[in-house]
């Protein structure tokens, strides 16, 4: 629970009981006296009012008035990818070869005459309670963003933040499910964070983290690269975070067994060891947003027509998962496979696919690159858009509360986005002003 907000909102509704009621939510959680529990209320309340009105324009956020949860950011749809263009506008044009305006998995630098390929993924949120599991699976998606920009990893590190009230078991717990799949594909994890969430302002056992990594690459296979006349391969796929968390938070606990494996990151390992990398024009991981999310962004960053089959990526995913996500209504394009997505020139995919196999894991071609623009489908031999929704495809008993259809005020937030990341845009070049004019020495 965040005190502090909570404290903002009553002084902002001018409250009389706040004090009281900051009090009882704080015991609610804590184990300390009510005394004890008023005094913290009281300096939370303190701090809050001191900084509840800065003016300073360099300081203070200037809030547009959309919430994250409204725009659905973070949920891999249409307002996700919408503010993933904006942070690359802030971000402004950079000397780097691959960057966030390109939508890609990772980003990209040269240096020493190589590629330096640097990515960071977050823990799936609903694993607070599953450390080991959450440790697991970011460190299995951050490197599967290094392997699909054709870079070998060489490199972990790791971040965790737990809240005040949160059992430090979760940190070990976290590192050894990072650890395990450092261990599985040889990949060191060489440094970290550990902080609390909100230091003494949030109570209760949340944790957050993330895994970032490093590789290094000789050829690059970003998606910008993808060109008609190309095929598109994608790997088995039986899910990793969001189909754990499905599993566990609709009671099919047995389900999660079939997400630990590293097949994804063995099948990239293959492509390197048979140098296979530079026959390759683009590849990703089938993630948050599903194939969906993928096709949409591809085919928007290389400016092609992407045509997928249905009937053949349904039967490359696990059917125990699979039929698990059939039970509980939920679109398997639409969410995360962990499956490895390939497009490259027809002739060199039999030997690709051949190396694949080679670790066991199944892959097939399930589309093709064509000369145009968007996405398609083709169902029951009927082609048809193939978009992402809003929202990823609702995983959970609360995502089907809050559901996957686009708010009717969505054009209205999307002003007001825009506004916001101008505004962003305008304070980073006031303050670059700034620092450069009063950049002299002292003596």
């Amino acid at each position: 629970m965040d005190i502090e907000g909570y404290a903002k909102r009553g002084i902002k509704k001018q409250d009389p009981e706040l004090t009281e009621k900051l009090t009882e939510r704080i015991l609610e959680i804590k184990n300390i006296s009510k005394e004890g529990a008023r005094k913290l209320a009281e300096a939370v309340i303190t701090e809050a009012k001191a900084t509840i009105d800065v003016k300073d324009k360099i300081i203070a956020l200037q809030p547009c008035g959309v919430t994250m949860g409204e725009f659905g950011v973070g949920s891999r749809g249409k307002g996700d990818f919408y503010a993933h263009k904006k942070i690359a506008e802030v971000i402004g044009k950079t000397k780097a070869v691959c960057d966030s305006s390109q939508l890609d998995d990772s980003g990209v630098v040269e240096a020493g005459g190589k590629y330096v390929v640097v990515t960071v993924d977050g823990m799936h949120s609903r694993l607070s309670d599953f450390p080991f599991l959450a440790g697991f699976h970011v460190t299995r998606a951050s490197l599967r963003d290094l392997f699909v920009m054709g870079a070998r990893p060489v490199a972990l590190l790791s971040d965790i933040h737990v809240a005040d009230d949160g059992d430090v078991a979760k940190i070990f717990d976290y590192t050894a499910g990072i650890a395990t799949v450092s261990d599985l594909i040889g990949v060191p994890l060489v440094t970290g964070s550990t902080l609390r969430i909100g230091g003494d302002m949030v109570i209760g056992e949340r944790m957050t983290g993330c895994v970032g990594a490093v590789g290094v690459a000789e050829n690059l296979t970003a998606r910008i690269q993808s060109r008609p006349g190309d095929v598109i391969m994608v790997s088995e796929g039986a899910g990793g975070g969001t189909v754990s968390t499905t599993a566990l938070y609709f009671g099919m606990q047995d389900v999660v067994e079939k997400t630990l494996n590293v097949k994804f990151l063995e099948a990239c390992q293959a492509l390197f060891e048979n140098d296979l990398i530079d026959k390759i024009h683009a590849m990703t991981d089938v993630t948050n947003g599903g194939i969906r999310g993928d096709a949409y962004e591809i085919a928007g960053t290389a400016e092609v027509k992407l045509v997928f089959y249905e009937e053949r990526i349904r039967k490359l995913v696990e059917p125990t998962v699979l039929d698990m996500l059939n039970k509980l209504k939920i679109d398997y394009l639409g969410v995360s496979l962990d499956a490895l997505l390939i497009i490259a020139p027809a002739e060199n995919a039999e030997e690709i696919m051949k190396a694949v196999r080679s670790k066991g894991v199944g892959i097939d071609i399930v589309g093709e690159v064509k000369e145009g623009n968007g996405a398609y489908i083709v169902r029951d031999g009927v082609e048809m858009d193939f978009v992402p929704l809003f929202r990823e495809s609702a995983y959970t008993p609360v995502k089907k509360v809050v559901g996957e259809e686009t708010p009717m005020t969505f054009e209205e937030m999307q002003k007001k986005v825009d506004s916001a990341a101008i505004n962003a845009v305008r304070k980073k070049e006031l303050m670059l002003e700034r620092i450069k004019k009063n950049s002299k020495p002292l003596a």
